[in-house]
């Protein structure tokens, strides 16, 4: 049995390094893109996609990176963190990418992780805010803001902006997201004197949330935080508003996505939720980049889109910087990333391989997104 493994070891070597071989091309920088472009998440994995690919056509036009061309290969995770780890192996073992842009949910980034640092190739992840993401090593970041500074801002946010003092809270018990933003939120807004009152459980896919909507109002609460993604929060709010539930409700990034209104309509005035950037911004970056989109792709650029894009020209900059396409070196100018003008705000990476920079409040009224405040680190 041990020699027979041995001689899979060692033909799996031989596989993964002739696949490195056949895939080099002096003229070229091969990046890989891990993405859930089917699945329960679609569209942030389709919104990043589309930043990521406009800030390579960017990059190429103007050169590329040390006189080579950025080529992009894509893999799709299906939503799911198994196939996201399955995906990023063959990105890394059979395509010899240089640096992985991916995941946006941090479940799935948690499941890639690991094996971008065993192979020693950079990640930067557009959007995955868990705090345990940056910390499965040294090669791996992220351009977004982390959740217990998410958390903490949107606590702040209903107990001294919007003047609430009782919180509910209904939360993703199988979302790594999800889980930390909750407690992150629980924490600050109990520090701050205010009271969680009641807290309540679904699972991602899940489709009726009438029995714990119900829990929760007999608690009375004055709002109520769901950390989820979108589908299930616009049917939250949906459902709650169906059961005489006016109170406002409150998400985190995970609620930006076109589908948000579309499935909640009507029902989500009265809602809040943070983001990284607010098309409304009118920074002469935000707009170019709004233009440039709505041009490439002809729609508007929610903030998955930014980021992507963000990810894309902070990695470039990185290896541009290092001179090298040798993921130590990158690694290192990745770590060394200061003030980085991006779309999303000013981004320094500091010493956790985590992003510094702004959040944004969005409100929903008359059915519409409205930009609220930006609220700096």
């Amino acid at each position: 049995m041990r020699k027979t493994l041995g001689v899979l070891a060692v033909t799996a070597v031989f596989i993964m390094t002739y696949g490195c071989v056949a895939n080099e091309n002096k003229d070229e920088i091969l990046i890989g893109e891990l993405g859930s472009l089917t699945g329960t998440t679609a569209t942030f994995g389709q919104s990043t996609h589309h930043g990521l690919e406009l800030a390579v056509e960017e990059t190429n036009n103007a050169g590329g990176v040390l006189g080579k061309k950025i080529t992009l290969l894509v893999e799709d995770d299906q939503s799911k963190p198994e196939e996201a780890a399955t995906a990023v192996t063959k990105l890394i073992t059979r395509d010899n990418v240089r640096a992985i842009i991916g995941e946006v949910a941090s479940s799935r980034s948690l499941a890639a992780a690991p094996i971008c640092q065993q192979f020693q190739i950079p990640m930067v992840s557009p959007a995955s805010t868990n705090p345990e993401v940056t910390r499965k090593g040294d090669y791996i970041f992220r351009v977004c803001y982390i959740d217990p500074f998410q958390g903490e801002i949107l606590a702040k946010f209903m107990y001294n902006s919007l003047g609430l003092r009782k919180a509910a809270i209904l939360k993703d018990v199988k979302n790594d997201y999800s889980m930390g933003l909750a407690q992150f939120f629980h924490e600050t807004f109990t520090a701050l004197g205010g009271s969680v009152v009641a807290e309540q459980a679904y699972s991602e896919g899940d489709s009726d949330f009438r029995a714990q909507l119900t829990a929760l109002k007999a608690a009375e609460p004055e709002a109520i935080f769901v950390p989820g993604y979108y589908i299930e929060a616009a049917l939250i709010v949906k459902q709650a508003r169906e059961l005489n539930m006016t109170m406002p409700m409150l998400g985190g990034d995970g609620w930006d996505s076109s589908k948000l209104l579309e499935v909640g309509g009507e029902s989500l005035n009265n809602t809040y939720f943070s983001t990284h950037y607010s098309v409304d911004d009118t920074s002469t970056a935000v707009q170019n980049f709004v233009a440039k989109y709505r041009s490439r792709f002809q729609e508007i650029p929610d903030a998955m889109a930014a980021l992507g894009y963000d990810a894309g020209l902070i990695l470039f900059d990185a290896i541009r910087r290092a001179e090298s396409v040798e993921g130590p070196a990158i690694r290192d100018a990745l770590a060394a990333t200061e003030n980085f003008s991006g779309v999303t705000g000013k981004i320094t990476i500091d010493q956790d391989r985590n992003a510094r920079k702004s959040l944004v409040i969005i409100s929903v009224a008359d059915g519409a997104l409205k930009y609220r405040e930006t609220i700096q680190p």
